[in-house]
């Protein structure tokens, strides 16, 4: 039986960053995730996760100028330095926030980038940080995002992913597989997934086309959990998905889980 983490970057806003948390523990989330807690106060955030019984399932490494139009800095040649403080300050909230995982967000190519330099900016990156957040007992991710939502993102498909953990050598690196960026760049969905199960580490969900909630679209998530199950996935399963109405109201396709 899959167990699902809300992600609160996508769900529930129509509420303050700090008010989603009630709002997912009252539909009965178990866990939460969310693209960052940087904007808050660690010890607040870990407050709030106390006072709702939430666990912290993952956020990432913080991940340049958002806002800004940056999707990660890390394989970006002369932002290290960045990337090296902001894998310090995900392992400080980590601790505080007693979570056991931190993703890498791995940023956007720019047109005539040196692909070879990106890759090895990367791969250097990652061999930094994969023994950094092991010390800490924390798991580092990379996450393959399709092209159709964030054009020009450098790290796309898993395949591509494997050569990046290939590349780093170091046995604390590991895939987040989210089923719906990998539908719409490759599907072969549960084939994908049984294959590289022991280097995937987290996954998330959203339906495609539309990225809203699992059952309003081509994927069939009936199947894929089920599979999932008999494959032996016993992580956090994270709802990043676009409401189509509200959060609360489009839990139904929950219910058979529950």
């Amino acid at each position: 039986m899959p167990k699902f983490s809300a992600n609160l970057s996508f769900l529930y806003q129509e509420h303050g960053f700090l008010e989603r948390f009630a709002a997912a523990a009252k539909d009965g989330f178990k866990a939460v995730e969310y693209l960052g807690p940087y904007a808050e106060p660690k010890q607040k955030v870990a407050e709030t996760l106390a006072q709702n019984g939430l666990a912290q399932a993952l956020f990432n490494v913080p991940s340049g100028d958002w806002a800004g139009g940056e999707r990660g800095i890390a394989c970006l040649p002369g932002r290290e330095e960045e990337f090296r403080a902001g894998v310090a300050t995900a392992l400080d909230y980590a601790a505080a926030l007693k979570c056991p995982k931190v993703n890498v967000i791995c940023g956007l190519v720019k047109p005539g980038a040196d692909l070879e330099a990106l890759e090895e900016t990367l791969v250097a990156n990652l061999r930094y940080a994969a023994p950094r957040c092991a010390e800490a007992g924390i798991k580092l991710l990379i996450e393959p995002i399709n092209l159709r939502d964030i054009p020009g993102f450098f790290l796309s498909t898993t395949k591509h992913a494997e050569r990046i953990l290939e590349k780093v050598g170091h046995e604390n690196l590991y895939i987040q597989y989210d089923v719906y960026h990998m539908q719409v760049m490759q599907g072969n969905l549960v084939p994908t997934y049984e294959r590289l199960r022991d280097r995937i580490a987290h996954i998330q969900v959203a339906d495609n086309p539309g990225r809203n909630e699992p059952g309003t679209g081509e994927i069939n998530y009936g199947f894929v959990f089920a599979e999932l199950d008999r494959l032996g996935y016993d992580g956090w399963v994270g709802c990043e998905y676009k409401p189509k109405t509200t959060t609360t109201a489009g839990l139904d396709w929950m219910q058979p889980y529950r």
